[in-house]
């Protein structure tokens, strides 16, 4: 049975190719990329994880494209990426033969109200992406944090390429986050710069790195422990690195901890009027009251609501002067 498919099988495929070709000669698109050259921007310096995607792609795309256009990388580098957006958007050819690679945050940073993004991110023809990157902070081995524990209580220097860059935002959101106190230098260009910066002693981590870049550019720094992971920023751990924590998950913890707490303060304030002693304390410690607004909180001590002691406390908050001093009770 096999040898009479096999000669079937040839003879179809003899017949498609023979059917297929006045098609392709046909083709405007295959006719536009034949012998053209195709530019794919890099918002970033050479070495790093982008460029190695970019390289991938130059190298196998244009056997899948029709016309089979060559590819060439360039270089790009500046404001975490937002440069080469910019070029693409009001420089670039619009006629199919330029690609760019820039940071993951750029398409919404026209949203956010920056004002170096000039652009619309929306207007752009988003492909695809060559990676759903896991990105990780890590810190050099000589540092005093090894651990997100650490960075909580210790201070650590990383380094960023700009503001808008993702080794810029994502220690800022762990700081805000989880606390930690991370300390960011800008005016590096890009990753290969800030890893030679955190070698040399110029920094001491860098929160932006993927872990595939890790993996395939520095596995020599992971075989000597090198670095310490401290954290990995991602929806979900990775199935490598599941001993290392996300920071959405201690975010999440964070802010269930804080609420539980602020709901037992509450618990514990409910049924209180102002009239009880430790509120008492706490109205003229904080305010020195003038005579007027002192004889209506005078007044309000007295009655039974919670509702309007309150109210008369923020009446004479608005007519006095805070101070430090305390001043005695009234007199009931």
């Amino acid at each position: 049975m096999w040898t009479m498919a096999c000669p079937t099988l040839t003879v179809t495929l003899l017949v498609g190719v023979a059917f297929a070709a006045p098609a392709l000669a046909q083709d405007p698109v295959a006719d536009f990329y034949r012998g053209r050259q195709v530019t794919i921007g890099i918002g970033f310096t050479p070495g790093g994880s982008s460029s190695l995607y970019a390289q991938a792609l130059a190298r196998h795309m244009g056997r899948f494209m029709p016309g089979s256009p060559n590819f060439i990388v360039q270089h790009v580098p500046g404001a975490g990426g937002l440069v080469v957006a910019n070029n693409m958007y009001n420089t670039a050819p619009r006629d199919g033969t330029s690609f760019a690679i820039t940071g993951r945050t750029a398409a919404i940073e026209p949203l956010l109200g920056n004002a170096n993004a000039k652009f619309d991110g929306r207007r752009f023809g988003w492909i695809g992406t060559a990676n759903v990157e896991y990105t990780t902070c890590i810190a050099w081995h000589t540092a005093k944090v090894k651990t997100l524990e650490d960075a909580k209580t210790t201070e650590l220097i990383v380094g960023g390429s700009g503001a808008d860059a993702t080794e810029v935002v994502f220690p800022k959101a762990a700081n805000k986050l989880v606390g930690t106190k991370f300390k960011i230098i800008l005016g590096y260009q890009g990753s290969t710069e800030l890893l030679l910066a955190m070698e040399r002693g110029e920094t001491e981590g860098f929160c932006g790195i993927g872990w595939t870049f890790v993996k395939l550019r520095k596995g020599d720094w992971l075989r000597d422990r090198r670095i310490n992971i401290l954290f990995q920023m991602s929806m979900e751990k990775h199935p490598e690195l599941p001993h290392i924590p996300a920071l959405i998950d201690q975010a999440r913890r964070r802010t269930t901890a804080r609420y539980s707490s602020s709901s037992l303060r509450r618990r514990k304030w409910a049924g209180r009027s102002l009239h009880h002693p430790a509120c008492r304390r706490i109205v003229w410690r904080r305010c020195a009251a003038p005579s007027s607004a002192r004889s209506r909180m005078k007044r309000s001590w007295l009655m039974p609501t919670r509702w309007a002691s309150r109210s008369s406390m923020l009446a004479a908050r608005r007519s006095t002067r805070c101070s430090s001093g305390s001043m005695p009770r009234p007199r009931m």
